[in-house]
C-alpha cells in the first residue's frame, strides 16, 4: 500500500491527547508491541503517492497536496491521504496540531452526536480542558446555553471567558442544574460522573460519552482503535469537516489555547503524561520536535 500514501517529513509539532493515556493504561487495548500511542502531528509532505488511481482521483486533487505542503495528520509517518489534512495559509502548524483532534471532535459532536440548536442547554464536564473549551465555543456559536464543571476558580474563569454561562466547581459544591433538565450532556469524566448525569438530564435528552478520565463505568460500543479515521471514513467527510474546522479557526470561533510546549525527549514525553492526568492543565499540550 506504500504507493497510496503520503510520506511525511519529520513533524514540527506533536499533539498530546487524553486518549493517549487510555492506550498507555490498557483501557483501550493495543494490538501489538512496540506500539505508537500518539497520533497527531503537523509538518510537511516529503513525497506523494505514486498510484495513478490516487493521483487522478478528483477527491485527492482538490486537497492540493504537493511536496512541501504543510499538513496535519491523525497518524504518521507514512499515512493514507484520507488521514491527512492540508493546512491553509491562514493557520500555522502549531495551531493546526493543537486544534485538529479536539476541534474536529467538538464540531462533529455538536452536529452528529447531538445537533445543538439555539436555546438548547448544553452541559459539559471538564469544561476547561482542551476539548471542553472548544466544545463550549462551538456550542455558544450555535446559540446554546452552556453549563460546565471544573475543579478550580481559575479554570472556571477561563471557561467563562470562552463562553460558558455557568460553571460548577465540583470540588466545592454539589449543585446540579434544576428545572426540566439539560438537552445534552457531554461527559468526558466517566465513572465519577456517569450516574449523576441522569439526575439532571431532560426527559428524552441526550447523554454523549466522550471519555473516561476517572475510569470506565460502562462499556459502550465505540470504534476507538482508529479514532478520527473511523469518524471520517470517506474523502467527502474529511474534506467537509476539515474545511469547516480551518474556517472556524481562521474566523476566531475556535480560539486555540496551548497550555504548554514540551521538548521531544524521553523526559519531555513522560512529563506530558504526568501533566495531562494531573487535572491541572487547561488547553492543549504540544511536543515541539527540533
Amino acid at each position: 500500500m506504500a504507493h497510496r500514501v503520503l510520506a511525511f517529513n519529520r513533524p514540527e509539532w506533536l499533539g498530546v491527547n487524553f486518549i493517549d493515556t487510555y492506550f498507555r493504561k490498557g483501557l483501550y487495548p493495543l494490538k501489538e508491541f512496540p506500539a505508537q500511542i500518539g497520533s497527531e502531528a503537523a509538518g510537511t509532505v516529503f513525497a506523494l503517492p505514486t498510484d495513478p488511481a490516487v493521483l487522478n482521483d478528483p477527491k485527492f486533487q482538490r486537497l492540493g497536496f504537493k511536496v512541501g505542503s504543510r499538513v496535519v495528520i491523525v497518524n504518521y509517518v507514512n499515512v493514507p491521504w484520507l488521514s491527512t489534512y492540508p493546512i491553509p495559509d491562514s493557520v500555522d502548524t502549531r495551531t493546526a496540531s493543537a486544534s485538529l483532534s479536539s476541534g474536529l471532535t467538538a464540531l462533529t459532536f455538536v452536529e452528529e452526536a447531538y445537533n445543538v440548536q439555539p436555546g438548547d442547554t448544553v452541559f459539559v464536564h471538564a469544561v476547561a480542558g482542551s476539548f471542553g473549551l472548544l466544545l463550549t465555543q462551538i456550542a455558544k456559536h450555535k446559540g446554546a446555553i452552556v453549563i460546565g464543571t471544573t475543579s478550580t476558580e481559575e479554570k472556571a474563569k477561563l471557561a467563562k471567558e470562552n463562553g460558558a454561562d455557568h460553571v460548577i466547581l465540583y470540588t466545592k459544591e454539589d449543585r446540579l442544574p434544576g428545572g426540566e433538565g439539560v438537552n445534552v450532556i457531554y461527559d468526558g469524566v466517566g465513572k465519577d460522573s456517569f450516574d449523576a448525569n441522569f439526575e439532571f438530564i431532560k426527559r428524552k435528552g441526550t447523554l454523549v460519552s466522550v471519555g473516561n478520565s476517572s475510569g470506565a463505568n460502562v462499556r459502550l460500543l465505540r470504534p476507538v482503535d482508529k479514532g478520527l479515521e473511523t469518524t471520517f471514513a470517506t474523502a467527502d467527510e474529511q474534506y467537509e469537516y476539515g474545511t469547516r474546522l480551518w474556517d472556524l479557526v481562521t474566523k476566531g470561533v475556535f480560539k486555540i489555547r496551548v497550555y504548554q510546549e514540551y521538548p521531544f525527549t524521553r523526559e519531555g514525553v513522560i512529563q506530558t503524561q504526568k501533566d495531562i492526568t494531573s487535572r491541572k492543565t487547561v488547553g492543549k499540550l504540544l511536543i515541539k520536535v527540533e
